[in-house]
């Protein structure tokens, strides 16, 4: 068991949606006297530009990062795991669809898709949860897929299919318990790629609006004064880097699991 990163990714969860029960310092209050403070006993990470509490920031900007990394990973999985399961089993005519449209997503890179689609709408929470999803699913679906292929040649499949069992029973009661490892290594790859493609249109100023925030947007007002006050950029990409890595881990750990399982079956 990955038990670091396990404790670790509790750990953000917990600082993040129950810290500012513990710390009651304002993330929006402004302090033209503390502008650009080392970090210090009265403000424990410094503070930026404006004078705002960095450790109060990160605490209010992990909500909305996690959020987004959490909600657009399931709605991301779960197109994936339907149209992957879908093609898989029905095959034919759904398959060369299914085809054909994972094949015109991946004809743009994924980024560029992004920055396509936020720049004619105004980014929110709700709006980037949507857009990250319609742009990750891809990976998830190939996947499942691939493994639907091979359940289909199963021989119990084609037993329940001859007794004319629903096919929608079949795909709910029968595929998804096996297909679920490959869903769950699939969300923990995505909430780390959701938060990373978060930050990144933060960081470019095509994210979170003001006043909401979250760690890219921290990261990103902290790049014009780096040079002078490296505690802005720091912190907040210290908090992406470990939530991250731990769920890289944990998708490593439930991997191998997943590798074990089939190689005793």
């Amino acid at each position: 068991m990955p038990k670091f990163s396990i404790t670790v990714l509790v750990s953000v969860f917990l600082f993040s949606f129950v810290g500012s029960f513990f710390y009651s310092i304002d993330a929006y209050s402004l302090d033209s006297n503390s502008i650009l403070l080392p970090p210090s006993l009265d403000h424990l990470l410094g503070t930026d530009r404006l004078g705002r509490d960095i450790l109060a920031r990160l605490i209010e900007g992990g909500k909305i990062s996690l959020i987004i990394g959490v909600g657009s990973a399931f709605i991301a999985s779960v197109i994936g795991l339907i149209l992957g399961s879908m093609a898989g089993y029905f095959r034919g005519n759904v398959d060369k669809a299914f085809v054909i449209m994972v094949d015109l997503f991946l004809t743009f890179p994924t980024f560029f898709l992004l920055l396509a689609l936020v720049s004619y709408v105004n980014a929110s929470a709700w709006v980037l949860i949507v857009i990250i999803s319609i742009t990750g699913w891809m990976t998830t679906a190939r996947l499942i897929r691939s493994e639907s292929f091979r359940v289909t040649s199963e021989p119990f499949v084609k037993i329940l299919n001859i007794a004319k069992v629903s096919k929608i029973k079949i795909l709910f009661k029968y595929y998804a318990p096996i297909l679920a490892p490959i869903y769950f290594v699939s969300f923990t790859f995505g909430v780390g790629g959701a938060i990373l493609a978060e930050s990144g249109l933060s960081f470019l100023g095509l994210g979170i609006v003001a006043p909401q925030m979250s760690w890219g947007t921290i990261l990103s007002g902290g790049k014009e004064v780096i040079e002078i006050a490296w505690w802005v950029s720091f912190f907040p990409g210290l908090m992406i880097f470990l939530v991250t890595f731990s769920l890289i881990n944990i998708s490593n750990y439930l991997q191998q699991l997943t590798n074990q399982k089939q190689i005793q079956n």
